[in-house]
């Protein structure tokens, strides 16, 4: 498979599993946001934790799941020619913008949410202004986290169709199914 394969192969199984952690926290978040009501509304108990903690687990399912749905090629594109492209074609326009557009915004935007919003967060262990809030530094991580590991799968994605281009079958086989919205 060679260096570049593996690479590729390995950061694909990475974002697998935080695919799946994402779907996870989306079913807890749910389960968290129905108990939350059912407490405050069935039984009067109310705190803040447990809503803070619904945010959470939306918002890193959310940042954990945008690599994995760029591994499975599921992100919402705008029509206008690549439905009409050959697999070639397509190819040449998904580097195009995963190069031009996705990479250098994910590097820019993990840079930036690390540098002004996680670290300074970290360095004073903020924490919610609310009472019973959670701690916000580890929810702020997720951020800069999501774009490192979103631009990962743009560099695997490239590894791959670069391999396509130069006719190899030993990466694993992207899939170029587009399908056309319905309208």
């Amino acid at each position: 498979m060679g260096f570049w394969g593996t690479l590729s192969a390995r950061i694909d199984r990475l974002n697998e599993l935080l695919g799946k952690a994402a779907g996870i926290m989306i079913l807890l978040s749910c389960v968290v946001s129905a108990t939350n009501a059912l407490l405050r509304y069935g039984l009067d108990i109310s705190n803040n934790w447990p809503l803070e903690l619904q945010w959470y687990l939306f918002a890193a399912s959310v940042m954990l799941g945008a690599s994995y749905t760029l591994k499975r090629n599921e992100h919402v594109r705008v029509d206008l020619i690549y439905s009409q492209l050959s697999d070639r074609g397509r190819i040449y326009v998904d580097l195009f913008g995963l190069i031009l557009f996705l990479m250098p915004a994910c590097v820019l935007f993990a840079w930036l949410s690390w540098t002004s919003l996680f670290y300074p967060s970290w360095l004073i262990s903020e924490h919610s202004l609310n009472a019973g809030g959670l701690s916000r530094y580890p929810i702020k991580f997720i951020v800069p986290f999501g774009f490192f590991m979103l631009s990962l799968q743009g560099l695997s994605e490239i590894i791959k169709r670069i391999g396509m281009l130069q006719g190899k079958d030993i990466l694993p086989a992207v899939d170029l199914h587009y399908e056309k919205p319905m309208q």
